[in-house]
């Protein structure tokens, strides 16, 4: 289940400290929706700080309600995070706006009130650049999940405790590896794909490369659902190179995403966070986002008119796991013809269309239309932009010498229980799996 959200409490000499490691939305079912809802289980007026990973909805969703709910502290995270953090929230209210009007329903979670304020008491700050909350000592490193993404690695009373957040799958194009850490004491880590082994990004390159070339020679209309947030910029640097070195047939592309095009922008305006290839590839005068047969379409009219452009034609629309967004209109024009193809690049949640078509359904219920599914669907998880099983088990080996607990967290049970079992049998570490509202306290 997503909705990342922990409570971190620990005191010394009488004097507790509070805070908060991210404050996610609940998704994938109505059950889930339900639940962004519900008041938060922590008294609100006792914590002392919120810290975030990184921007993607499932950690920062519940912010505004935070906030709307008379939470009156900072919030802090890294300055992409922060700029991510702000259209993301924006274009999640637009969404929760839409479903209310046609649910005909008025409790909105929060609105752009809420929004404003929550930025106005958020501080950035950068990579290692430590600082404190009562006493905590922080600091923020790398992730390499997505443009500014944090493992947040705080000490207290001379012992650290480690939340991953999401991670990086390397070697990524754009970003940096993740950070190695060596020395935790507890850790907190993620378990997306716990259970799974990712392709090669070699052979994920080769794979797009070729459905890509299949479906231009079929004539079709190749449609991929992204995430707006790194998986669109990183299949957009692999697209530019093929085109720069004229390995695909030369077609109409769209980025139909307002939320992806404003998220590429903020890429570009943080050029310094990008690994050193990339910034080579920018040196030598290549825009990453920007190549022959490109289009971005901001407006609603100008997404309408991609219907009016003759196939062959590739369109990268969200929403990543086709919960909503601009990419369920293009499905519903184009997954009953057999000469399109539709290629999932990220992990698709139970309960979401995405995986409903992963799964191989046959038909489809998109807005409100039953829409028989003929096109070609493909997977690549080469793109995930999560690290697999062995990545993962990487980052905790890291610190093996020192580790006394992990506790393995947002993954499908199947995934996350895997990962324990592999911890435990592998590294001889006292690992579980916590369930929602469980907590747990370790001498420090």
């Amino acid at each position: 289940m997503t909705g990342a959200n922990y409570l971190l409490e620990g005191e010394k000499g009488g004097k507790k400290t509070s805070l908060i490691i991210d404050c996610g939305f609940f998704q994938g079912s109505r059950i889930s929706e339900e639940k962004n809802k519900e008041p938060f289980p922590f008294n609100i007026s006792s914590v002392d700080a919120v810290l975030i990973t990184h921007a993607h909805i499932d950690h920062i969703g519940r912010i505004p309600k935070l906030v709307k709910d008379d939470y009156k502290g900072k919030i802090f995270s890294t300055i992409p995070t922060k700029e991510f953090s702000e259209i993301m929230l924006e274009d999640s209210l637009g969404i929760l706006m839409k479903e209310n009007k046609r649910n005909g329903k008025q409790d909105l979670i929060y609105d752009e009130n809420d929004i404003r304020k929550a930025m106005s008491q958020w501080e950035a700050v950068d990579y290692h650049q430590e600082f404190s909350v009562g006493d905590f000592k922080i600091v923020f490193k790398d992730a390499g999940h997505i443009l500014g993404s944090a493992i947040i690695e705080l000490e207290f009373n001379g012992k650290k405790i480690v939340f991953s957040g999401d991670l990086g799958n390397p070697p990524n194009p754009l970003l940096k590896n993740t950070e190695k850490i060596t020395d935790a004491d507890y850790m907190v880590v993620e378990s997306t794909y716990g259970d799974r082994e990712h392709e090669h990004l070699g052979d994920a390159n080769l794979k797009l490369e070729r459905v890509i070339e299949d479906t231009i020679q079929k004539r079709g209309v190749l449609m991929i659902p992204v995430f707006s947030i790194e998986r669109t910029q990183k299949i957009l640097f692999e697209i530019n190179d093929f085109v720069e070195h004229g390995r695909i047939p030369k077609v109409p592309i769209f980025l139909d995403s307002p939320l992806a095009i404003k998220a590429t922008n903020i890429y570009k305006k943080n050029q310094k966070y990008f690994n050193e290839s990339a910034k080579n590839i920018i040196r030598s005068g290549d825009e990453l986002f920007n190549f022959p047969g490109l289009k971005m379409t901001p407006t609603v009219e100008e997404s309408k008119a991609i219907n009016e452009v003759p196939a062959p034609k590739i369109i990268l629309a969200g929403s990543g796991m086709s919960n909503g967004g601009r990419i369920v209109h293009h499905e519903m024009r184009y997954l009953s013809d057999s000469k399109n193809a539709l290629l999932l690049i990220g992990y698709q949640a139970a309960g979401s269309l995405g995986r409903y078509i992963q799964d191989g359904a046959k038909t489809a219920n998109i807005l409100g239309e039953t829409v028989a599914i003929r096109a070609k669907i493909e997977n690549i998880s080469g793109y995930s932009s999560h690290p697999d099983t062995n990545e993962l088990f990487d980052f905790v080996h890291n610190s093996e010498d020192t580790l006394k607990k992990v506790f393995v967290v947002q993954g499908e049970p199947k995934s996350s229980l895997f990962f324990v079992q592999k911890l435990r049998d592998n590294l001889g570490i006292d690992a579980v799996m916590p369930k929602y509202g469980e907590s747990y306290e370790f001498e420090v």
